[in-house]
């Protein structure tokens, strides 16, 4: 016993996670959770499953998945060779066929190069020829049109043209002026335990998003229970999920690890109230104020 398992377990206990409820975040089953917190890889399909089954049950409870690993191959030094083995034999194989379409490729490449370059004079000339006749209508269109200015202008009419300017300073004058758009509010209200609460006002339409820039878990509910992720689930750096909770008057987001995970309403970042800690999940409540 190396004290991997004890270390998971604890981690787990300490995240408030039954075996059910880690089965559901990471889909492994639950014997299998449970051979790993007590170090009983018997049951597992293979040595190259247990260190991905370790991996991201270190990455459900928040620990650091490399520490983890190094610990089990203590534990599994044969296994480990027989990995090492294995992947030795693949690559030569590889090599082999990347050898034979890489003669290929070098067959084909003249006629290619030739290919694109005959589509590229193509090309050229089409456009040369599309660009050559269009500016003969502009010509005509410049004649057509100054004729009528000319005949216009040598018959002034000054009675048409007091009336019309007479005509418009009124339309002018009685325009209602457009009504001012509402400016959105997205500001921090409270902070009790992990939930902190925020109000958004001013804004026609309610729309998150929802970016990573590291690993979290991540689950999103509104106030009629609806769960919006379906399932709830760990996201990875670059992931990203966007809803229209317009209809709603409020939506929780519960955040793992909330240094990772960066939210935006309406397209406006949103400013923890709490100073975030990666290892202290939160739940963000933001009450959608409909004018």
């Amino acid at each position: 016993m190396t004290g991997l398992g004890d270390r998971l377990k604890q981690a787990r206990t300490d995240k408030g996670f039954t075996l059910d409820d880690l089965q559901s975040l990471t889909k492994i089953q639950k014997r299998y959770l449970s051979g790993i917190e007590n170090e009983d890889y018997s049951m597992m399909p293979g040595s190259f499953y247990v260190r991905a089954f370790i991996k991201q049950y270190a990455e459900a409870v928040g620990l650091d998945p490399d520490e983890m690993l190094a610990m089990y191959k203590d534990t599994a030094p044969a296994a480990s060779a027989e990995e090492e083995t294995g992947q030795l034999s693949t690559p030569t194989l590889t090599r082999r066929s990347g050898l034979k379409s890489n003669d290929r490729l070098n067959e084909m490449m003249p006629k290619i190069i030739v290919a694109l370059f005959i589509i590229v004079i193509i090309v050229v000339i089409w456009t040369l020829y599309q660009k050559g006749p269009s500016t003969k209508p502009s010509v005509v269109d410049d004649t057509v049109t100054n004729e009528p200015v000319t005949m216009e202008n040598s018959k002034p009419d000054s009675d048409k043209t007091d009336s019309s300017k007479v005509d418009e300073d009124p339309v002018d004058e009685e325009a209602d002026p457009e009504p001012e758009k509402p400016v959105q509010s997205l500001t921090f209200g409270s902070a009790s335990g992990e939930t902190s609460t925020y109000s958004l006002t001013g804004a026609e339409s309610f729309n998150l998003e929802i970016r990573l820039n590291g690993g979290s878990w991540i689950g999103v509910k509104d106030n009629t229970g609806k769960e919006w992720m379906t399932p709830a689930r760990i996201m990875k750096a670059g992931d990203s999920v966007e809803f229209d909770v317009s209809a709603t008057d409020s939506v929780r987001i519960r955040v793992g690890r909330p240094k990772s995970t960066e939210i935006y309403v309406n397209g406006e970042l949103l400013e923890y109230g709490v100073p975030p800690q990666d290892t202290v999940p939160q739940n963000i409540m933001i009450e959608y104020k409909k004018e």
